[in-house]
């Protein structure tokens, strides 16, 4: 069959002109194939599946770093030790997942095709607001979802070509939207996170020390709840760590993430509570 052929066999409306939003496009005409359009019925359904937990974000000068932990738990059950909650959403952002895991891994997904749909119908890439705000509308249309239990709230980060800066975004599970400054963590052990990184965090780091900062904060994150994975020395799994720039972003080698981890562990052999900041006096 020749390709002339192949695109005969698409409705028309495959063929024609149309909105730049993705999800548009598929509520319109496929949308059974959208996450919210699954209903689980009457009661919780947040014990049936695997969770993903924190993410963190820091900004630097001249960029953005964010980092995840690897553990996804069920209950009291680590229900995967190696899952990857950290990805590229277009060439200058990332996205972090934290909630259920398997409708957050599918909402990346789905965001991942809007920003790639939205760039081949426009012919140029969305505003960093603009990306934002799409994935803001994703998980308002999980609302319903999350209210039985299977929330997704993810961590948003990325370099803004206009204003030459890296900026995150978070969300909560009604699709709100709000920037943050100079860093953010979600997820269950996000509180111990930003509390890591409130001693350690400066205007002034290098994008090297801002990845060992943020390693710091989930091993902190790790320290204090359960549903956070530490670096796994004897599995060598340690976190997925995204470096964003105006060259673009850059998944870091699992090597150089290993050499990071194992010198912050090292630290932790002499000072188990981590480095000390110092204070202003």
């Amino acid at each position: 069959m020749s390709a002339l052929d192949r695109g005969a066999a698409l409705p028309s409306s495959f063929m024609a002109p149309g909105t730049s939003s993705f999800t548009d496009f598929l509520s319109t005409h496929q949308p059974d194939l959208l996450p919210s359009s699954r209903a689980t019925g009457l009661g919780s359904a947040g014990d049936l599946a695997p969770h993903g937990t924190t993410i963190v974000a820091a900004t630097f000068n001249g960029g953005v770093v964010m980092a995840g932990d690897r553990r996804a738990t069920m209950g009291n059950i680590i229900a995967q030790r190696d899952i990857e909650k950290v990805f590229p959403a277009d060439e200058y952002s990332c996205v972090g997942i934290a909630g259920t895991a398997g409708l957050a891994v599918e909402m990346v997904r789905l965001f991942q095709t809007e920003l790639e749909h939205y760039e081949k119908i426009e012919g140029s890439t969305l505003s960093m607001d603009g990306k934002a705000n799409r994935l803001a509308a994703l998980i308002r249309g999980n609302l319903g979802l999350a209210m039985q239990g299977l929330a997704v709230v993810p961590l948003f980060a990325g370099f803004d070509l206009d204003a030459g800066i890296g900026r995150i975004f978070s969300y909560d599970v009604t699709g709100g939207r709000y920037e943050e400054t100079a860093f953010h963590s979600v997820g269950s052990g996000s509180l111990f996170a930003r509390g890591s990184l409130k001693k350690l965090y400066r205007d002034d780091l290098t994008a090297e020390a801002t990845v060992q900062a943020v390693v710091e904060a989930l091993y902190d994150a790790a320290d204090d709840d359960s549903a956070t994975g530490g670096p796994d020395v004897t599995r060598r799994i340690f976190p997925v760590v995204q470096v964003i720039t105006a060259e673009g972003g850059q998944r870091l080698l699992h090597e150089d993430v290993a050499t990071i981890a194992d010198r912050v562990i090292d630290g932790r052999m002499r000072r188990p509570d981590g480095p000390a900041a110092a204070l202003e006096v």
